[in-house]
């Protein structure tokens, strides 16, 4: 398997085989929990307006997601994992979200049509790159986010780097994802978790984030007429739903 790394929405664009787009700091480690607690799935847009159009065509059931760190106009819950976790399950289960956030979001909807496409963050790394061994594609392509998808971030490549250890067959053990985790924390967006000037940036999003490999399942993103969804992988089976 040939592995690349790319970088930010030129990178996205470019990207071909297999591609994760990566968005630890917060977009998919958010999507993460939100499967975790339940939801059904999530449709990945790239501005805010189209996820309420969705949403008010009765298409998906809640909105999720960011402008600058903070909870759109009219959005239901913001970008953040701790939130999310700290909602009962029922609230999650079954939905289907609507995210759009300025990095991942915007990532995955640049990414060329007919490509197999991942949603990356360091809680799904391991299990992402399992899947991407289960696909077999000659080319992967990492494509780390960073800030904005224009400015580069230690978190997304440093996870893109672990990825690519991991589909090398290069473990790195505990002490290895603690240098990861240790190494995240000091970049220029670890600084702003816990900043009084923007509380919607909590301590709790950070320590989640940088949980390596908290959750057992990938994403996966497919295309379905004009959306892009994604769902877990392999699926979660949700109490009191058939499988």
């Amino acid at each position: 398997m040939e592995i690349r790394i790319e970088s930010l929405i030129d990178g996205a664009r470019r990207a071909s085989g297999a591609v994760v787009v990566v968005d630890v700091f917060r977009a998919y480690t958010t999507a993460a929990v939100a499967f975790s607690k339940g939801a059904a799935e999530i449709v990945l847009v790239a501005q805010p307006p189209e996820a309420l159009a969705l949403r008010a065509a009765g298409l998906v059931d809640l909105c999720m997601g960011e402008v600058g760190g903070k909870k759109p106009e009219g959005f239901d819950y913001g970008n953040s994992p701790f939130e999310l976790s700290q909602l009962p399950d029922k609230d999650l289960r079954g939905k289907k979200i609507v995210q759009s956030t300025r990095a991942g979001t915007v990532g995955a909807c640049a990414v060329a049509p007919g490509v197999d496409l991942f949603a990356g963050a360091l809680v799904i790394a391991r299990a992402t790159t399992e899947a991407l061994k289960d696909l077999g594609a000659p080319l992967t392509t990492l494509v780390a986010m960073g800030a904005g998808g224009v400015v580069r971030g230690d978190e997304d490549e440093l996870c893109a780097l672990y990825m690519r250890s991991l589909l090398e067959g290069r473990e790195g053990g505990d002490h290895g994802e603690a240098a990861i985790a240790t190494l995240a924390r000091r970049g220029h967006d670890g600084v702003r978790f816990g900043s009084p000037e923007e509380p919607w940036m909590h301590v709790e999003d950070m320590d989640i984030a940088l949980d390596v490999d908290r959750f057992d399942f990938a994403i996966r993103v497919t295309r379905e007429g004009e959306l892009l969804v994604a769902r877990p992988h392999p699926p979660i089976a949700v109490p009191g739903k058939p499988d």
